[in-house]
């Protein structure tokens, strides 16, 4: 009898949204060794050129697979949108983008309902979720929401202090502007599910839950980082080891705030953080 090879599942995106896809595979594949990158040095992607993101993300990818990657998770929207054809012709081993994750989960979830997708401006503007909904026979209406990624970095998210529930305050009133103008887009028939296209969302549930309660307008809530940890998952063999998964963390600028924001996002402390340059 031969030992299972332990996978070492390389995990991209250019900042610390890309860290609740992490945190949605750990206990799904906790057989693995993770190395997350974060190519902090560079981001938004989303304000660049398609060229200079491709170039960014392919980088980003060799170094991941340089570190012994046998898969690799692309955990950023904008690059999958746009750098995921240049990525998957760059390197020898699997690669999984977000999107077609969470497509494939719309249409399970209902495989007739309009779906309304909330992206950042540059994956908006790639049309890649439509692409790939309409794809699958479901009709696509997509929201660019680009107040949302600032509000989370900054925290202003639920908490016990007085301050923070002033700031959550300014991040529902902003998901109700949001979304009541994105329901209204959407038009008729009414959508029934609402696809998060941007990995920082997630951390927003309950209070787009609560949003759209006031609205009197429930939806079925696609998190598309626990989709592509499901897709990641269904492309390894199943493991009946109990083993504890053990992380590296790299960063191209700043490890101290990566540790920081990181550990909100991971929803666990950190461990230590490597500097890495990739170039300009």
């Amino acid at each position: 009898m031969t030992t299972p090879t332990k996978p070492t599942i390389g995990v991209f995106d250019s900042g610390f949204g890309g860290l609740t896809v992490l945190r949605a595979l750990l206990p799904l594949i906790p057989n693995a060794h993770y190395i997350y990158l974060g190519d902090t040095a560079r981001l938004p992607y989303g304000a660049k050129s398609q060229a200079t993101i491709a170039r960014y993300a392919v980088e980003s990818a060799r170094f991941l697979h340089q570190q012994g990657a046998t898969l690799l998770v692309i955990a950023c929207n904008t690059a999958t949108a746009l750098a995921l054809e240049d990525i998957q012709a760059a390197l020898p081993i699997p690669v999984i983008g977000v999107i077609q994750p969470g497509a494939e989960a719309a249409h399970l979830a209902n495989p007739t309902a309009p779906v309304l997708v909330l992206a950042t401006a540059a994956t908006v503007q790639s049309h890649a979720y439509t692409q790939a909904l309409t794809a699958l026979g479901l009709s696509a209406t997509e929201k660019a929401c680009p107040l949302l990624v600032p509000l989370v970095e900054e925290g202003w998210l639920p908490g016990s202090a007085a301050e923070a529930s002033a700031k959550t305050a300014v991040t529902l009133e902003v998901l109700h502007i949001y979304l009541t103008e994105a329901i209204a887009e959407a038009g008729y028939p009414q959508p029934t599910t609402l696809l998060l296209g941007c990995t920082h969302y997630p951390l927003l549930k309950p209070l787009i839950e609560h949003t759209l309660a006031t609205l009197h307008h429930p939806m079925t809530i696609i998190d598309s980082a626990e989709a592509t940890a499901r897709a990641v998952a269904a492309h390894l063999p199943a493991s009946t080891t109990t083993e504890t998964p053990t992380c590296a963390f790299y960063a191209t600028d700043s490890v101290e705030k990566f540790q920081r924001l990181g550990s909100y996002f991971l929803g666990q402390p950190l461990p230590e953080v490597h500097l890495i340059d990739l170039g300009g």
